[in-house]
């Protein structure tokens, strides 16, 4: 197993492909589609978020974040993808594998944001499962973990359905929605036996 790793893929790629979905860095063209479904999911999504920015939905903004995907991806430092149904190539959600550790570590951090009018449809198990391949298989990581806000009921079982076990409450561990919130702590091994049959 590699303790470090040099991608060659260009991002435009699909890094990851499951029965139903690709993923992949986002692109200067995604802002329209990227933009209308975190304004039309705002609501939704912002009790479980930290604070929008003012100028977070322009399109210089979203220029600065494809730029810094793609940085982080050709530094292997994190992978901020773009999920699409692969048969409409519809934009449904976002998904990042940040915060990578190398060396002793070989660890990850998933974090992930779902488009209000397409949860619930099992997106994002099949999104999540797909991630956590990919980081066993091809990023060669140890560990995957994760956090969620205790009461966020629809996260806890994704993670759990995903194979992810609780480790532990985390006090006042992320800036939710401009207060410091305590977390459940998740972590995925790649030694673990994953239930649910692959994607």
């Amino acid at each position: 197993m590699a303790l470090f790793r040099f991608p060659s893929e260009p991002p435009s790629r699909p890094l990851i492909r499951t029965q139903n979905l690709y993923l992949r860095a986002p692109q200067a063209g995604d802002h329209t589609a990227w933009a209308a479904l975190r304004t039309e999911s705002r609501a939704f999504l912002t009790p479980w978020e930290p604070s929008w920015n003012e100028d977070d939905l322009t399109r210089a903004s979203f220029r600065l974040r494809a730029k810094r995907a793609e940085r982080e991806i050709a530094a292997d430092e994190a992978y901020s993808l773009f999920i699409f149904d692969a048969h409409t190539d519809a934009l449904l959600v976002g998904l990042t594998l940040g915060l990578i550790r190398r060396g002793v570590a070989q660890a990850s951090t998933l974090g992930y944001w779902m488009g209000q009018r397409h949860a619930g449809k099992g997106h994002m198990t099949e999104a999540v499962r797909g991630a956590v391949r990919f980081a066993f298989s091809d990023l060669a990581l140890h560990r995957v973990e994760a956090a969620c806000l205790p009461h966020n009921q629809p996260s806890r079982r994704l993670l759990e359905r995903v194979g992810f076990r609780s480790e532990g409450l985390a006090r006042a561990y992320l800036r939710i929605d401009g207060n410091w919130a305590d977390h459940l702590l998740y972590a995925v091994l790649s030694s673990d036996t994953l239930p649910g049959a692959r994607p």
